[in-house]
This record gives C-alpha cells, structure tokens and sequence, in this order.
C-alpha cells in the first residue's frame, strides 16, 4: 500500500478547556517558572485542555460520525464548575495542574462521551479518568525540574468557571518534528438544549 491509497487519518480526543481568565491567572503563576526552567517542553497555553477520552489515530473518515452524537449530548448535560487547582507529576517527567469543582459531574460527563464513541463504533484504549492539564515535559534524564515546579505550584487555587463547551479536537502529533499544536475539529456548548439530528 503506498502513500496514495494509505487512508488519512487524524489524531483525535475529546476534551474542556478552561476559559481565557483561568489560563491567564494559572499562567501568572507560573512565570517564575517560565524563566528558571526554560528547557522544560512548555506546552502552549492556548492548548491547555481536560481531555475526556483520548480516541487516538482514526480515519479522517471516522471524525464526522462522531459530530452528531457528541452535540446531542453537549446539548442535554449541564456545564461542570471547575477549577484549576494544584500539581504534580507524573513519571517525574510530566508537569500537570490538578482539576476540582464538580469532579462528579465531570466523572458523568466523560463516561457520557466515552459511551457516545463505542456507540460510534469507534475502539480506543480505555483509561481511568485523571481530569488535568498537561502544562510542560521535561527533557529525558531530568527527573527534578517538574517536581520543583509542581512543589511551587501546590497551594494555587484558581476562581471556579464553567466549562461551557465540549471539543472535538485534532492534533498533529507524530507528524512533525516541531511542538505539538492542536485545532479545535468542532466544539458545541454544553447544556444548551439544542441538539441536532442530523
């Protein structure tokens, strides 16, 4: 099979992501940061997200039948409270801020879309829920600098928001040498009432 008939596919999860002022106040808090690690990977704020299931490569065929179902559901839950709050790592490598508000709403919201992609048809390995931002990596054989940062970040507590909207989102992961940016595919807002039936 040679590059013309290989199907396209995308890198694919469905995640929320906290508004401006969220991301604005955690990035206050980390520009120390920012200037005494910056060989850490920071991952671009405009990229923060809470993913709620990671789909994976699919084929580029495969997204849209996921449109339909994921706005259906968008439209019937309520919007989650949440804040950002904490961190830590994870592998002493992956920097995170943690998630609070209403866990168990979110916990329902993201076995809701995790039942709307089988129901799709759509296989992905199935791992337990840990609702965080991915804030940096740091390079290999550093196994001190994310801790020192999550260390620094451990009291921060940010205002509570709602998470208004669900993302479909596509990456470019494995497909550059260069960071990884991710582009919104669709976004619907939540408990909006409107559902499609298209």
């Amino acid at each position: 099979m040679n590059d013309q008939t290989r199907p396209a596919t995308v890198r694919v999860f469905i995640a929320l992501a906290p508004p401006d002022h969220a991301k604005e106040e955690l990035a206050r808090e980390l520009r120390p940061a920012y200037r005494t690690h910056p060989h850490m990977r920071w991952n671009r704020i405009e990229d923060w997200h809470i993913t709620l299931a990671f789909l994976g490569e699919l084929p580029a065929e495969t997204v849209p039948l996921l449109r339909a179902p994921l706005a259906n559901l968008a439209a019937d839950d309520r919007p989650p409270c949440l804040a950002l709050r904490g961190s830590g790592t994870f592998d002493d490598r992956v920097l995170w801020s943690g998630i609070d508000g209403d866990l168990d709403e979110l916990h329902m919201l993201a076995a809701g879309v995790r039942t709307v992609v089988k129901d799709c048809g759509v296989a992905f390995e199935e791992r337990p829920l840990r609702p965080h931002l991915t804030l940096a990596r740091a390079r290999r054989g550093d196994r001190s600098s994310a801790a020192e940062i999550a260390e620094g970040l451990a009291g921060f507590t940010g205002r509570r928001w709602p998470a208004e909207r669900l993302h479909l989102v596509g990456s470019n992961f494995g497909r550059s040498h260069g960071p990884i940016h991710y582009r919104d595919i669709e976004a619907w807002s939540l408990g909006s009432g409107i559902s499609t039936e298209s």
